[in-house]
């Protein structure tokens, strides 16, 4: 009953643009005093890890048809709201799926050795984190066609990001504390700017001819991906918004857009079940849900990750019947989907992280415009995510 109950629930959340696994998880948290005596532990946490699971599978939907990122999907929006606005929309959904089942299949043993392999060697990884990303966003500067603007965008969009996370206790958030501060963030950095400067035509006809990717190409974007998730998911202060900026230095949302939106989908799941084990291996929480599962009487890793597969099985047919009704959407105005699409976004953005949330909004969106008026890649938005990351692995404090 836990598995189909979360997997109810993760289609909602991924298919609603704003609402998060960690929202449910909240919500199922601060009703455990009713539900547990009905339903015991056991469906209980099932249900919450299972939702989680569904959402890294579903919210390809509105990424793709929408242009509307959550917390994890941050960089992918771009691609995959590009393949739906040249008529590919249900092929981008389908390739998000198919990244999101592979990383299931390689994510799972590789947690399963990571639980028993890494915790004797988490200090030197709680070291090193903030030297590797260095590394990474240097390069990406260096080899940009305009460094300066990147730099200069990096590093706005990261003082965005540390007076967001200083002043998160502001915000009206549910589990999970400040992370729920990601989703104004990355929303208007990644979506609300990009659907103020999108076509104002009707959304082209959807068809589906296949997936245009051969068999090598998937495998390397999984492996990427999934190994991009599980290193985010076991290391502290990192999110798959950071996985996705690692990879868009090795695949490139611009140059092969349906490889990146596979290993973006890819890592999304395996950072799940990573986290899965961390809670286990390390007692640490790396999302709401994981937050949430650690304040219920735990059952058996061994059980959660049986039911992680299901719901992930589950969740690829929910979402390939899901994309299917794409060609529904051919011919609506573009105009008067954006603008309702923004208005949506805002009001749940008000509801769920209050006044100081609408006003994080409304400075990310003002940064999010500024790749576009001056043609730099919008990937150095993720200053927001990396510079605190950065500090935090530094030790500097009051972030």
């Amino acid at each position: 009953m836990g598995v189909l109950l979360g997997v109810a629930l993760g289609t909602v959340s991924g298919i609603l643009p704003g609402i998060h696994a960690n929202t449910l998880a909240g919500v199922l948290l601060s009703l455990q005093v009713a539900l547990l005596p009905v339903i015991g532990p056991l469906a209980l946490a099932a249900t919450m890890f299972a939702a989680l699971i569904t959402h890294t599978f579903v919210d390809s939907i509105p990424t793709t048809f929408l242009g509307i990122p959550d917390a994890d999907t941050a960089l992918a929006v771009l691609p995959a709201h590009a393949l739906c606005l040249e008529g590919n929309g249900e092929e981008a959904v389908r390739i998000a799926a198919l990244g999101s089942a592979c990383a299931m299949i390689i994510a799972v043993p590789l947690s399963v050795l990571c639980y028993f392999l890494l915790p004797a060697l988490q200090p030197l990884f709680d070291w090193g984190i903030g030297l590797i990303l260095v590394a990474v966003i240097g390069y990406m500067i260096v080899t940009s066609e305009a460094p300066g603007w990147a730099l200069a965008l990096f590093g706005i969009s990261g003082i965005l990001g540390i007076f967001t996370f200083h002043y998160g206790f502001l915000g009206w958030h549910s589990i999970g504390g400040g992370s729920a501060l990601l989703m104004p963030l990355l929303t208007g950095l990644f979506g609300i700017s990009v659907l103020f400067v999108a076509s104002q035509g009707t959304m082209p006809v959807q068809k589906f001819n296949g997936i245009s990717m051969d068999g090598r190409s998937v495998v390397r974007s999984s492996v990427l991906g999934t190994l991009a998730g599980v290193a985010v998911g076991w290391l502290p202060g990192l999110s798959n918004a950071t996985a996705n900026g690692v990879l868009a230095s090795v695949i490139g949302y611009e140059k092969d857009r349906r490889a990146y939106i596979l290993a973006t989908s890819a890592s999304n799941t395996a950072n799940a079940f990573i986290g899965l084990a961390a809670l286990f291996a390390l007692s640490r929480m790396r999302n709401g849900v994981m937050v949430a599962l650690s304040a219920l009487p735990l059952p058996p890793a061994s059980a959660l990750f049986v039911v992680g597969v299901a719901a992930a099985c589950a969740a690829y047919v929910i979402t390939v019947i899901l994309s299917r009704s794409a060609h529904r959407l051919g011919g609506i105005e573009g105009r008067w989907l954006n603008s309702a699409v923004i208005a949506f976004v805002v009001a749940i953005c008000l509801l769920l992280t209050g006044p100081f949330g609408g006003f994080v909004l409304l400075l990310a969106t003002l940064i999010g415009l500024v790749p576009h008026m001056v043609n730099v890649p919008r990937l150095y938005c993720m200053g927001a995510v990396m510079v605190p990351v950065m500090l935090y692995s530094f030790g500097i404090a009051g972030i």
